[in-house]
């Protein structure tokens, strides 16, 4: 009988343990918000530079967007290329790497991808409510108004510089 009434006690804690671990991982996520967004550097055979114009914010960016709920940062990436410029990827994109964007939000972090020639496709794309232009832009005659962060980045990438964990 001592043997059988181990394996009941084994088998009634199991449940419990999983309800303690999802209350605190419930709580975690109300007391700890976190958002995360993807962004990417995409260059061409040329070593120009994709950014995209929104329409709602001033300055050049690069493209990208929220990471949506169930959805990996390279799954969002992949859909923000398409929509927001037409880039159709042929290849996984390449971390370079992970940013606190705590002026725009506490919690916000942003997952920068490079993209580089031969890894996608450019397929015909128009503007929309949501960016009004996408256009490579060469090394040396990036628009005045690219946006800060997108200039410090480049400047990682292009230098070899280590990344500011700032974006």
């Amino acid at each position: 009988m001592g043997d059988s009434d181990s394996k009941i006690r084994k088998t009634n804690a199991a449940p419990r343990r999983s309800l303690k671990r999802r209350l605190f991982q419930l709580w975690f996520r109300v007391s700890r918000p976190l958002t995360m967004g993807a962004r990417a550097i995409v260059t061409d055979e040329k070593e120009r530079v994709l950014l995209v114009r929104h329409t709602y914010l001033p300055g050049w960016t690069f493209p990208g967007g929220g990471v949506e709920r169930h959805e990996t940062a390279e799954e969002c990436i992949r859909h923000e290329l398409e929509e927001e410029a037409g880039i159709i990827l042929t290849a996984r994109p390449e971390l370079f790497a992970l940013y606190s964007n705590r002026a725009v939000f506490p919690g916000d972090h942003v997952a920068l991808y490079l993209v580089a020639p031969g890894t996608y496709e450019r397929h015909a794309w128009t503007p929309n409510r949501e960016i009004a232009e996408a256009r490579f832009f060469a090394p040396d005659a990036l628009p005045q108004d690219i946006t800060p962060g997108a200039a410090r980045r480049l400047r990682e990438v292009r230098e070899g510089a280590q990344p500011d964990p700032e974006w």
